[in-house]
């Protein structure tokens, strides 16, 4: 297990690990520990944004498998909480530089949580609420596209999600 990416968000919480085929050209990680409350001896619903998982999102129930040394790892998603994940990659050379704090400050408007992955690798994963603005934030985010600023992918959406058209 790589990929313990996430600060720890405050509570009583358990680490249940995802396993998944890496995309080729990408990070070269295949598991990813995502922070979560029990609910069950064998549910946790996920407490922070997946940077590298898809199809999970902050507020979905997984239910999940102990394993050797106790490794809870997780096997299916058994109630989606409607939230969605985005992630933003600002391109370097653009007119944002590689600034995470640049890509927030795009999105503040909207209220969204959001963690980043590293300094040396500032791919912010936004934790997107089924209240969002789903219009406004992708308007923004094709605009972010167009304007060179960014690269962006849904790591989970919502049929929601899916159905909004760009605010413009």
């Amino acid at each position: 297990m790589d990929a313990d990416l996430h600060e720890r968000p405050a509570g009583d919480l358990i680490k249940v690990w995802f396993k998944f085929i890496p995309h080729e050209g990408w990070l070269p990680h295949d598991t990813e520990g995502l922070w979560a409350t029990q609910l069950s001896e064998d549910t946790a619903r996920v407490e922070n944004v997946a940077f590298l998982q898809d199809g999970i999102a902050q507020g979905d129930v997984v239910r999940f498998q102990v394993g050797d040394e106790g490794v809870r790892w997780a096997t299916a998603r058994v109630e989606a909480s409607g939230h969605c994940v985005i992630r933003v990659l600002p391109v370097p050379s653009g007119p944002l530089g590689a600034s995470a704090p640049a890509v927030h400050a795009a999105f503040e408007g909207f209220g969204l949580g959001s963690e980043v992955f590293s300094a040396d690798l500032p791919f912010v994963a936004f934790d997107v609420p089924a209240d969002a603005d789903f219009s406004g934030i992708k308007q923004v985010l094709a605009d972010g596209k167009s304007n060179g600023w960014w690269h962006f992918e849904v790591g989970c959406g919502t049929d929601r999600w899916w159905n909004a058209a760009p605010s413009r």
